[in-house]
């Protein structure tokens, strides 16, 4: 794929940075900008691999900075959008939920209406040479809402978010979707499962695992542990991006997801027996630190993702099964955490 410049949004953040790493690898591009503010979820450690590369520039700023973001559409005449920008962790949405708001509806919006003016002349009429130009929009399954003990979430499962973090997604969604249907803007969603891998913020569940077990701390698990998530290796989610950026049809949604369900109980039942196995401690085992908190307001149950659309439409599929990933990611978190 021959891209000329691409704008990429929160590209110092966990997914962000794996899908640049892959960009610069696999695509003929000449240049891609990074556009994040370094809140506490971007880190330049994790563009460490790429940030010397020729065609590689690194803007610290924020999405809802309009001026700013009119101001690199003009420097760089973006020919496509793939944004990743959110707040994005439940707990800290409960606590404090502006923030998310702000981000992910505004900072959304701005970036939709900014490419829209420089795109396009009027609804459904592009400019001219700009007919193909792209904005594709990073979601997540948690705008669903909650599953029960069986079926799966699809492109048409109606949306009921339940968290402030997974409502300001749908809002940002529904922005999207907004300008595919007012405007005719070329826009394409992609909504993931939950993702697992290098470069993932300290905060999340299988990152507190790991670094928990080793550092001899409490393992903190809510609830009964037995709310299910469905886990999609980072760098097969970013194969799915790419190629949604790249052949996905304007207008639509495409699901992504690992087909890996697992309890939370499970899973750092698993890293524990893993690390008994990669690190070993005297004479006991790490399962021992798993300790049960009280639950979090709002848990869902259970996301699962039907993942058929983008397999059998765009032939995506993920390379990694769960077992195979969790072991790669636990290798790189004990290089991280010793």
């Amino acid at each position: 794929m021959k891209i000329k410049a691409l704008l990429v949004s929160g590209g110092a953040g966990f997914i962000g940075s794996n899908f640049i790493e892959l960009l610069l690898a696999s695509c003929e591009i000449q240049q891609v900008v990074n556009l994040d503010l370094l809140t506490y979820a971007g880190n330049p450690e994790n563009t460490r691999s790429f940030s010397d590369h020729p065609a590689y520039t690194f803007v610290k700023g924020d999405i809802c900075d309009r001026p700013l973001v009119d101001e690199l559409f003009r420097s760089f005449d973006f020919d496509g959008v793939v944004h990743f920008a959110a707040e994005s962790h439940v707990d800290n949405s409960i606590a404090g939920p502006e923030t998310f708001i702000r981000t992910n509806v505004n900072g959304t919006f701005t970036l939709l209406d900014v490419a829209r003016n420089h795109w396009m002349d009027k609804p459904f009429s592009a400019k001219a040479g700009m007919e193909h130009r792209r904005f594709l929009h990073i979601s997540t399954d948690e705008v669903y809402g909650s599953l029960g003990k069986t079926g799966l979430f699809t492109e048409q499962t109606p949306y009921a978010p339940n968290s402030p973090y997974s409502a300001s997604k749908a809002a940002s969604d529904m922005i999207v979707r907004s300008y595919f249907h007012t405007y005719g803007m070329n826009v394409v969603t992609t909504n993931c499962s939950n993702n697992y891998g290098p470069h993932q913020h300290d905060e999340k569940l299988i990152p507190t695992i790991i670094r928990n077990a080793l550092y001899g701390k409490p393992i903190p698990i809510y609830g009964d542990g037995l709310n299910v998530r469905d886990w999609l290796y980072v760098k097969d989610h970013c194969e799915g991006i790419l190629l949604s950026y790249d052949k996905g049809k304007s207008g639509e949604t495409y699901n992504i997801g690992g087909k890996n369900e697992r309890t939370n109980l499970h899973i750092a039942r698993y890293i524990c027996e893993l690390l008994d196995k990669k690190k070993p401690l005297a004479g006991k085992s790490y399962a021992e630190q798993i300790t049960f908190v009280s639950d979090r307001p709002g848990h869902d149950r259970r996301y699962a993702i039907d993942a058929s659309k983008i397999e059998n439409e765009l032939g995506w599929k993920a390379g990694e099964s769960f077992e195979s990933g969790i072991d790669k990611t636990i290798d790189y978190y004990l290089k991280r955490y010793q």
